[in-house]
């Protein structure tokens, strides 16, 4: 915690939506009146006409501490002899003489649900150690952009559980997480959101304490050790937030002081009917510092690398999810809520004012023009954006038929196009795999072999298409049944060989990724990638090439038709040997293994635009990685 501002310039800041580090002043913190050592309490409830706090220390007496209006919109109270850990409240009267008691927005720690109180944690007093320096200064050294970045996806709650159900705390799922991650040669995991919330089935996306990591798993302090045992082991952690709705709760944001306060005061704009859940109104300063505060909070106190953004498509458009007559148009007339577009600006602005290596990823599912680019040419600030279009199509196309799949080639080859229009991240994320999707081995078309081999064609195609990546946990050794938050992985097919050899081969081409920079250096330029063959529609097949800085080439050849091994010849840059050093096809992997040569040499027959070409044993349902073998050079 850095050293809070005086009153007065906090308040103003906070009202002018600019204080981004609200957290150091709203809520609970130590301080002194009277000579007594306590807590401030402070609540923005503008429309309230009187706020008490209540809790463990006054018997939840309503009248017990009062507190006084500091600002237009800002309660103040002192409570004395307040301890840590204990539970509290504010009691918010509204102009309707209704008094609800309202969680702290800004508490650091809460009750562990159906307790939905806040909790007495003070960060200021937790003099945490941190051992991460060298990660960190390592972070601000890089460039993530032409860094290798393939993300696991968790929800902490289910990854693994104790055999009686009960969930790991943050220390025990660090420790298990992070062997777990580095033995798969992930760079980064990505948790489902762990900011307090009070229903397990909203998986962490109806949020009630943005300031708090979840008390299911333990305290804020535990939290910072997990991050900081994943970076001492080299692995970056990346938190889902939501700031594009938040629950109806009683105790939550929802009518706050009375009346609508976080949120829209229009129904039209302030409700997700479909969702259930309220619209934050991104046009309210106290709201922007609310927010902006909220993600600083994560790289200041938690030490966090980078923030996936929920549903911004839903932020920018004013009739998403609404029908005629149930939104209304921007002052031009437009569907775009102009106000939620200069808040995304403006919190990218100061996240990365602070934090220029922080990672902002918009999870947008629209074609909204330069969300990866920086505000001042006209984009949104974010630096990387889920591609939904290349997961979509994909999905799609690997779910037909291979009798289908040559009618559909373009859903294949498609995201090329676009693929350096932004930075792009490649999800298969916990959405493709819930609500009746099924697992995303089962959206493999085929028998049971089948299934593996398409499903390690498609991994060994994501891996060398140009865009960082992400997987969702379970996809790796292929979880057949759909994700259930409510129960662990179904790591028991992990006694069955077809499930170890695909786990084993997503481990191997995780590590052949992350050993060629082929594949990662050059992700959003058309230097960094070139086609050799697009347009094999009857072979369902394509090839084409991914080069580093130094011209160094690694060619990706995918076939995803099922058929039986046949010759297959694709042009060459250049001529001498062609070495194999990838096959997705090979026994170890589970594949029938056809391919035996480890080398393959041109011949002067043109192919593709080039004057020669390799003939290679390509299987049904399959990947291959060719490199050129350099020629080493004489001694003198």
């Amino acid at each position: 915690m850095g050293k809070a501002l005086n009153k007065k310039t906090a308040i103003h800041l906070f009202h002018e939506g600019s204080y981004y580090h609200a957290f150091e002043f709203m809520g609970a913190h130590p301080g002194t009146k009277n000579k007594k050592r306590g807590m401030y309490f402070r609540v923005f409830a503008p429309n309230a006409v009187g706020v008490s706090v209540v809790g463990d220390f006054n018997g939840w007496d309503e009248n017990a501490h009062p507190c006084e209006r500091i600002s237009s919109g800002i309660f103040e109270g002192f409570v004395p002899l307040v301890k840590k850990f204990d539970a509290y409240k504010f009691a918010v009267t509204g102009k309707n003489g209704k008094t609800v008691l309202k969680s702290d927005p800004y508490a650091t720690h809460f009750e562990t649900r159906p307790g939905t109180a806040s909790k007495i944690f003070p960060l200021e007093r937790e003099k945490f150690e941190w051992t991460d320096g060298e990660y960190l200064r390592n972070r601000r050294e890089m460039s993530i952009y032409d860094s290798p970045v393939n993300i696991y996806e968790v929800h902490p709650g289910s990854w693994r559980k104790y055999k009686d159900g009960q969930f790991f705390d943050y220390q025990k799922l660090a420790k298990e997480l992070c062997a777990y991650v580095k033995e798969m040669n992930y760079t980064h995991i990505e948790l489902m959101p762990i900011m307090e919330h009070p229903f397990d089935g909203s998986w962490g996306y109806q949020v009630t304490g943005y300031f708090a990591p979840t008390s299911r798993y333990g305290t804020p302090t535990d939290f910072m050790k997990f991050v900081d045992i994943m970076h001492e082991n080299g692995i970056g952690v990346i938190l889902d937030w939501v700031p594009a709705h938040f629950p109806r709760d009683e105790q939550g944001l929802a009518d706050f002081d009375g009346g609508p306060c976080y949120e829209y005061t229009d129904p039209r704009k302030g409700e997700h009917r479909e969702w259930g859940t309220k619209v934050f109104d991104y046009g309210k300063n106290e709201v922007q510092s609310f927010l902006i505060s909220g993600a600083v909070n994560w790289f200041k106190n938690y030490h966090v690398d980078g923030l996936r953004v929920d549903a911004v498509a839903s932020m920018l458009y004013l009739d998403y999810g609404r029908k005629d007559g149930e939104w209304v148009p921007n002052i031009y007339g437009g569907n775009e809520n102009l106000e939620a577009v200069a808040f995304l600006k403006k919190l990218n602005e100061a996240v990365f004012a602070e934090f220029p290596d922080a990672m902002m990823i918009a999870e947008e599912s629209t074609a909204w023009p330069l969300v990866t680019k920086p505000t001042f040419s006209g984009g949104l600030g974010f630096n990387f954006k889920w591609n939904m279009g290349w997961m979509n199509d994909m999905i799609r196309y690997m779910s037909l038929d291979g009798i289908y799949r040559k009618y559909n080639h373009d859903a294949l080859t498609f995201s090329f196009f676009y693929a350096f229009s932004e930075n792009f991240v490649l999800p298969i994320s916990h959405d493709e795999v819930v609500h009746g999707k099924c697992s995303l081995i089962n959206k493999m078309s085929g028998e049971y072999d089948d299934k593996f081999n398409s499903l390690r064609a498609f991994y060994g195609y994501m891996m060398s298409h140009p865009g960082k990546k992400l997987l969702f946990m379970g996809q790796e050794f292929g979880q057949f049944i759909e994700w259930d938050y409510q129960k662990e992985l179904d790591w028991l097919l992990l006694d069955y060989e077809k499930h170890r050899q695909l786990k084993e081969y997503v481990k191997q081409l995780n590590k052949f990724y992350l050993d060629h920079r082929e594949l990662w250096q050059i992700d959003y330029s058309w230097e960094g990638f070139s086609w050799i063959a697009n347009d094999d529609n009857a072979g369902s097949t394509i090839a084409f090439m991914r080069r580093d800085e130094e011209e160094n080439y690694i060619i990706s050849v995918c076939r995803f038709i099922k058929n039986d091994a046949e010759e297959y010849r694709i042009g060459v840059p250049g001529s001498g040997s062609y070495k194999v050093v990838f096959n997705s096809d090979e026994k170890m992997f589970g594949g029938k293994g056809y391919f035996k040569k480890k080398t393959v040499r041109a011949e002067k027959i043109p192919m593709h635009g080039f004057e020669q070409s390799v003939s290679i044993s390509l299987a049904g349902n399959s990947v291959i990685y060719l490199q050129r073998v350099r020629r080493k050079k004489k001694q003198d």
